[in-house]
């Protein structure tokens, strides 16, 4: 009977050094893969007034029926830090390494009239894509999350909830979608300025906030270290615009689309609870 008894007290040692209570801080470092499941809008160009407009008829704006853009999947090092402000509530914050990812054009744009007579943009063609050949992605977030089980468990599911702000930077255009623009798209809005040379094409998206859902586990293998395993959700979008100048710098249209990226990120790691 005393040796069951021993093997009793061990057996509840052992758990309840595999705990996590109102006031531990708990950091984890793994590895997050994004799949964007994206969608995006037909590219809508604004055409910059310009007093010679009028003989190519080019409108203030038009839409390209049957365009969009797209982006792919993407790997990095991921940092999330938690603090339990109860044995059930943590709050944490999600940062790491920005990921990289490309961006590919769909369909041709076409002005209308007798400016898209002399000529269209296929920003669909292989030779050019990925139009975007890389742009890196920020998105740090802060997250209350609700760790089910008793804290003394091994195993505790959790669910949370939050907010992350999302921008952009690093945008790299193809050399090749550049110099495609230069000539189609871009001699069209130069010729309508009357504005003679080469064009000068660039790229930016905008920024936004977006809320995060997140679900996932927590398997604590001793006192200070465990495994996590989550599944995050963004709905995130953004407007991301190719800017077209004349030589002399005026500004002669804005190419854009507004491309949601909703990213499902996996990820799994280790932790450390200190």
């Amino acid at each position: 009977m005393k040796k069951i008894c021993l093997a009793i007290l061990a057996a509840c040692l052992s758990v309840s050094a595999h705990a996590q209570h109102a006031g531990d801080n708990v950091a984890v470092l793994g590895w997050f893969h994004v799949m964007p499941k994206d969608s995006s809008t037909p590219l809508t160009t604004n055409v910059a007034p310009t007093p010679i407009n009028t003989p190519l008829r080019l409108p203030n704006s038009f839409t390209s029926a049957g365009t969009s853009l797209s982006t792919n999947t993407a790997n990095t090092v991921g940092l999330v830090m938690s603090h339990y402000l109860t044995d059930h509530i943590a709050v944490t914050t999600v940062a790491g390494v920005p990921p990289v990812f490309k961006i590919y054009g769909h369909g041709t744009i076409k002005p209308p009239g007798p400016a898209g007579a002399l000529g269209q943009q296929n920003i669909g063609d292989p030779q050019t894509n990925p139009i975007v050949k890389s742009v890196r992605q920020w998105s740090p977030a802060l997250l209350f999350q609700y760790y089910f089980n008793a804290p003394t468990a091994k195993f505790r599911p959790f669910i949370g909830v939050g907010v992350s702000y999302n921008w952009f930077s690093d945008i790299q255009l193809s050399q090749n979608f550049v110099q495609s623009t230069q000539e189609n798209l871009g001699a069209i809005l130069a010729a309508g300025a009357g504005k003679p040379g080469k064009t000068q094409v660039s790229a930016k998206a905008s920024s936004s906030w977006a809320p995060v859902f997140n679900a996932g586990l927590a398997y604590n293998i001793t006192d200070h270290w465990g495994l996590v395993a989550s599944v995050t959700y963004i709905p995130l979008k953004t407007t991301s615009s190719v800017i077209i100048k004349a030589a002399d710098g005026t500004e002669l249209g804005v190419s854009k689309a507004e491309l949601k990226a909703d990213p499902i990120i996996s990820f799994l790691a280790v932790s450390y609870k200190f």
